[in-house]
């Protein structure tokens, strides 16, 4: 029984002296490794949230500069003047004989002035009492044409006079780049809506038709030129070039009237003398 006992303190005892001879270092390391590690964790955690809010400044900060850099360029754009495609004569305006109570004619020539093939558009924010003639089309670098503007002018209110009338009606042309050899479509202006352009909105100018002027004259000038180049467009073209009959066989005209001309010597021939 006394011999367990000293057995067991001589074993304590050994502990005791073994952890007193263990370096200072050590012992120190040991002993402090839990806040050690406390410490290094709760280290680790305050970068993990300065990395965190460094992160988020930094991708407000990109927002920001491409919010403003993107502000600056919408501004810019707007403040660069459209570049245009076509040529109006008159510029900005459309003249109308003002007879109240009867549909009446105005006259804009249109040229393309770029190097490419335009697509131009007419609109009126009074589709019911004027159109155009034609409304759309396409015309090649250089090409030109004079369309008509008809419109109804209604009868003057409240003592008007009927020269001072003025008319809320405004007609507005865009136009739209389009590859070469394109057949015009009412989609395309939908379909590239970014790439079209507003060329000029035209208001209206009523003119006394017994008073003589040069808008006057220049009008009734354009509205002759457009009658005559939509009768030359009426008429049907004449084949100046050979005649395909048949499989692909070509007649001269002059071998074929050489021949009714001999035919036509026969029936003489035979016929009584």
């Amino acid at each position: 029984m006394g011999v367990g006992i000293a057995e067991e303190k001589s074993e304590s005892e050994e502990k005791v002296w073994s952890f007193c001879r263990m370096p200072f270092w050590q012992t120190s390391s040991s002993n402090g490794n839990a806040n050690g590690s406390s410490s290094s964790s709760s280290s680790s955690m305050g970068n993990n949230t300065v990395y965190q809010q460094q992160t988020q400044n930094s991708q407000l900060g990109e927002r920001s500069t491409v919010t403003s850099t993107n502000a600056l360029f919408s501004m810019a754009k707007s403040l660069i003047p459209t570049r245009r495609r076509l040529r109006l004569d008159p510029p900005n305006k459309l003249y109308f004989p003002y007879e109240p109570g009867k549909q009446v004619r105005s006259a804009i020539d249109i040229k393309n002035t770029s190097k490419s093939h335009v697509a131009f558009k007419f609109q009126t924010n009074a589709p019911k009492s004027c159109y155009m003639r034609p409304p759309e089309g396409i015309l090649a670098p250089g090409e030109s044409l004079i369309a008509t503007v008809f419109k109804f002018v209604e009868p003057p209110e409240n003592n008007e006079k009927p020269i001072e009338k003025k008319s809320r009606v405004k007609f507005k042309i865009m136009s739209l780049k389009v590859k070469g050899e394109t057949d015009y479509v009412p989609e395309l202006f939908d379909e590239q809506k970014d790439q079209v352009s507003v060329e000029q909105i035209l208001l209206v100018v009523f003119l006394d038709p017994e008073r003589a002027c040069p808008a006057l004259e220049k009008l009734r000038r354009q509205l002759a030129e457009a009658e005559a180049a939509l009768e030359s467009r009426k008429k049907p073209q004449e084949d100046t070039g050979p005649r395909i009959v048949g499989e692909g066989l070509v007649i001269d005209e002059w071998k074929e009237r050489r021949e009714r001309y001999l035919a036509k010597q026969q029936v003489e021939g035979v016929g009584p003398t």
